[in-house]
């Protein structure tokens, strides 16, 4: 509309406006009735938030920042920064409070950025030493928004928290689900809670175990400070201490960041992600083929039990491990069964189905490797199916595997290995799976490669999730970190719309 319009048709168009009425178009630009498809646009901009990487001095952590090239309506401009959180006084193990209930800060944020990424198709890289590195509030803009990931690998050498610890730095939200969690006396599972706003942030931690929610009467009311990160040990909350629980982290105000650093005294440890929303079928996927012990744990947050049918998904077809054919989870109970050396040396991917009626539920997988002395650990959440890109940023010339699964149908993918953050060109290959298998291959290699790079996966037909096991072994110890690759969540529907004036007529 022009700037000749009669005033009260330009009033009118100021009040559709303002009341936010549209009305969806067909293609020729008439109204008619129907929506017109929504078109997929890069978001443009993303926040992450990555937690304190160790309490160890011993550790070594190296983070790496990528964004994948796109050619949709990018223009190249963009910026992204990670800035050092508030780090909070947690001595017990639990978020201190003040007589007011707000916690209370140690130290404040770091004001110089840790990484600074430039442009996109390219990783950024950075390095901490020792206990002291803080969680980290990201945010990005522009070009470098869409499918923005950021990879925290850390290496302990030795002590409780030995292991290679890896997570993808997560977006805030409100809900969080961590089947898998532990507050036996061999763990420290800390979750860690990262609040990247002006405003604190309440949050409540429920834990259930075997027989349903376990006594709590510190788990409610947490404060997270703002752009501050509070880690809370699962088993200061309860003094019944159970192998398997499932924590439930909400914020009641505001939103977080949340990952559990879980961590044994024998068999090493690592980060536990949340899984993916509840729902009715799970797949849990980058079994390694040399894993000695597999333990599933499920929880169904609903007022329904579940019946599951667990399938293994291998190079060759699925087939349904021995003894555990399927899976009852009694509702708000957490069920746990261990499954042993159920790959047999081939590397593959637990899917769950529902036997009759679905069930919404979450799961977790701990897998370990190596023997004796000598074990490591890491573990699968459920995790969500490719949409259309995920991204592994922290990958070395040696000790990636990529697991790629499809449940159902043949499925195809496109693999892309950037430039190295020092050198190197990028390249990719084009992989066809198997409908009902898994294959786990070594990805493609930057020409060159001189620093870490990243993989990502493009999802090209088929139904297909993805995961990445990165191995840097250290004495002996099979160190190990593994994570899942959901959607990016890089593009957002955007429809089609236009103020619809005739509402002002009736």
């Amino acid at each position: 509309m022009n700037r000749t319009t009669l005033s009260l048709i330009a009033a009118g168009s100021a009040l559709a406006v303002v009341t936010g009425v549209a009305a969806l178009t067909a293609p020729d630009g008439g109204t008619d009735g129907g929506a017109k498809a929504a078109a997929q646009r890069p978001v443009e901009r993303s926040s992450l938030l990555c937690p304190a990487p160790s309490t160890s001095d011993l550790a070594e952590t190296a983070y790496t920042s990528f964004t994948p090239k796109s050619s949709e309506g990018s223009d190249g401009k963009g910026s992204a920064e990670l800035i050092g959180a508030a780090r909070e006084s947690n001595d017990d193990g639990k978020a201190d409070k003040d007589d007011k209930g707000k916690g209370k800060g140690e130290k404040g944020g770091e004001d110089r950025p840790v990484l600074t990424p430039k442009e996109p198709g390219k990783p950024v890289t950075g390095e901490a030493s020792g206990a002291e590195a803080p969680a980290l509030i990201g945010s990005a803009g522009g070009a470098l928004a869409p499918g923005w990931t950021v990879q925290q690998t850390t290496k302990v050498t030795a002590g409780g928290g030995r292991g290679l610890l890896g997570v993808t730095c997560n977006t805030p939200d409100t809900d969080f689900w961590f089947p898998a969690a532990s507050t036996a006396k061999e763990r420290s599972d800390y979750v860690h809670l990262t609040n990247p706003d002006d405003t604190a942030a309440v949050v409540d931690i429920e834990l259930y175990g075997p027989q349903g929610a376990l006594k709590s009467e510190v788990g409610e009311d947490i404060q997270v400070p703002p752009h501050s990160s509070v880690p809370v040990l699962l088993s200061t909350l309860t003094e019944q201490p159970q192998a398997n629980v499932t924590a439930h982290v909400t914020a009641r105000t505001g939103r977080i960041g949340a990952s559990v650093q879980a961590m044994d005294d024998k068999i090493g440890g690592d980060w536990l992600p949340a899984s993916a929303d509840p729902s009715g079928s799970v797949v849990l996927p980058g079994i390694p083929k040399d894993a000695t012990s597999v333990r599933l744990v499920a929880f169904a947050p609903g007022e329904d039990d579940a019946d599951l049918k667990v399938s293994l998904a291998g190079p060759s077809g699925s087939i349904t491990p021995a003894g555990n054919e399927t899976l009852h989870v009694k509702s708000g109970m957490t069920a746990a069964v261990d499954l042993g050396d159920v790959t047999k040396g081939e590397p593959g991917s637990l899917v769950l189905t529902p036997t009759e009626e679905s069930t919404p539920v979450v799961a977790a997988l701990r897998v370990t490797r190596g023997k004796g002395a000598k074990q490591e650990t890491a573990f699968i959440p459920a995790t969500g199916a490719l949409a259309k890109r995920a991204t592994a940023a922290d990958n070395r010339a040696k000790g990636s595997t990529l697991s790629l699964v499809a449940p159902g149908k043949t499925a195809k993918v496109r693999v892309t290995a950037s430039a190295g953050a020092d050198g190197g060109t990028s390249t990719s290959k084009t992989y066809t799976v198997k409908g009902g298998t898994t294959m786990a291959v070594e990805p493609p290699v930057p020409n060159g490669v001189k620093g870490s790079y990243a993989l990502t996966v493009e999802r090209v037909s088929g139904t297909v999730y993805a995961a990445r096991t990165l191995e840097l072994p250290q004495d002996g110890v099979p160190m190990f970190t593994l994570q899942t690759l959901p959607d990016d969540r890089g593009t957002v529907a955007v429809p089609d719309a236009e103020q619809d004036l005739s509402v002002l007529q009736k």
